[in-house]
């Protein structure tokens, strides 16, 4: 395979696997300094020490967004500067030397641009782009360590459900907990998705597409699932568990509240959510960069299939996933002010 040549890419087959790019941005910084212009460099393989404060620790964060090829014949980006708050609200979290907004959209527009030959065409995916930084230097004991660093990488990228025709099949799991209300479930941490890892293997061995978390300081509440945040519809009524701490505040659920409702005139509420409203809800779906707007066909809980009715063109889901899809594609126009274009030198 050629990393340098994008002939190798089917793209009408396209998963959400790491396909292998161009080039990757790098910096690094110590901890009582900041982040300083990093450099593009050759895709590939890194070096730690065994005693790094990522692998021994866990000090490290990451985000998540996308490029996407456009109606206008042209690359954008999709709420970046959000992505860039968050990044710099977990790096604080996990006593990272926080990186800065225009470091982080310097960083990633730059490895969009090296590597935006790799951006799917119009509607056969996207560009998945993934800024990571973690703590490189060496610890024995607890502490925040001395040395980091920065990567971000890029990957084409299709539906993240293998089927993304198909409404999800969950399951509530009543034996784990994503994370605590007090804990790091509110930054982008990677500890936050290895604690989601058993009960997902678990459920999948079992049929389930993904686990419904329950609040850990209420379990008569609903969380999120392992990889999105949560949605229940109700008449003309959207709920979805607010930021008390355990949930990330994520970029599209931020923009599906939006469209909802100022474009569908649905009444959101961002409150405590029950299990009992999920399992009577005419509508669930999820929400994330990865899943976009995914459909929820059957909620498992305490042994008991749920299912949930409206399904199709009909659903509240497909019209928000359609109107989201739309801006980002700008097949519609953008009333919010949410591209970024992007162009290549």
């Amino acid at each position: 395979m050629d990393s340098g040549s994008i002939d190798f890419i089917d793209w009408d087959n396209l998963g959400f696997d790491v396909v292998e790019t161009r080039s990757m941005y790098y910096a690094t910084c110590h901890k009582k300094k900041e982040w300083e212009e990093g450099n593009i460099i050759p895709y590939g393989t890194i070096e730690l020490s065994p005693a790094a404060g990522v692998l021994n620790y866990g000090q490290g964060v990451f985000e998540g967004t996308k490029a996407f090829r456009t109606m206008k014949d042209r690359v954008i980006l999709f709420r970046p500067e959000l992505n860039a708050t968050r990044m710099g609200s977990s790096t604080r979290r996990l006593c990272i030397p926080e990186i800065g907004k225009d470091f982080f959209l310097s960083a990633i527009e730059q490895t969009l641009i090296d590597n935006i030959d790799y951006t799917p065409p119009l509607g056969k995916g996207s560009l998945y782009i993934r800024p990571i930084v973690w703590g490189t230097g060496p610890a024995l004991g607890v502490k925040p360590v001395d040395e980091y660093t920065f990567i971000v990488f890029v990957s084409p990228v299709g539906p993240y459900f293998k089927d993304n025709k198909k409404r999800l099949n969950l399951l509530v799991t009543e034996d784990y907990h994503r994370a605590a209300p007090k804990g790091i479930g509110n930054a982008k941490a990677i500890g936050n998705y290895s604690a989601s890892l058993l009960p997902l293997t678990r459920a999948k061995e079992s049929g389930f597409d993904d686990v419904i978390f329950l609040n850990a300081s209420n379990e008569n509440m609903i969380d999120e699932i392992s990889s999105a945040n949560l949605f229940v519809l109700k008449g003309n009524i959207l709920k979805t568990p607010h930021l008390g701490g355990s949930i990330l505040p994520g970029v599209t659920r931020d923009s599906v509240i939006k469209i909802a409702d100022k474009i569908m005139n649905l009444k959101v509420q961002e409150t405590d959510v029950t299990i009992e409203e999920l399992l009577d809800a005419d509508e669930i779906f999820c929400t994330g960069t990865a899943v976009v707007v995914t459909s929820v066909g059957n909620v498992s809980f305490q042994g008991e299939d749920h299912m949930i009715g409206i399904a199709g063109e009909r659903s509240k889901a497909e019209q928000l996933k359609k109107i989201l899809l739309g801006i980002q594609q700008e097949e519609i126009e953008d009333p919010f002010g949410w591209i970024t274009p992007v162009s290549a030198p």
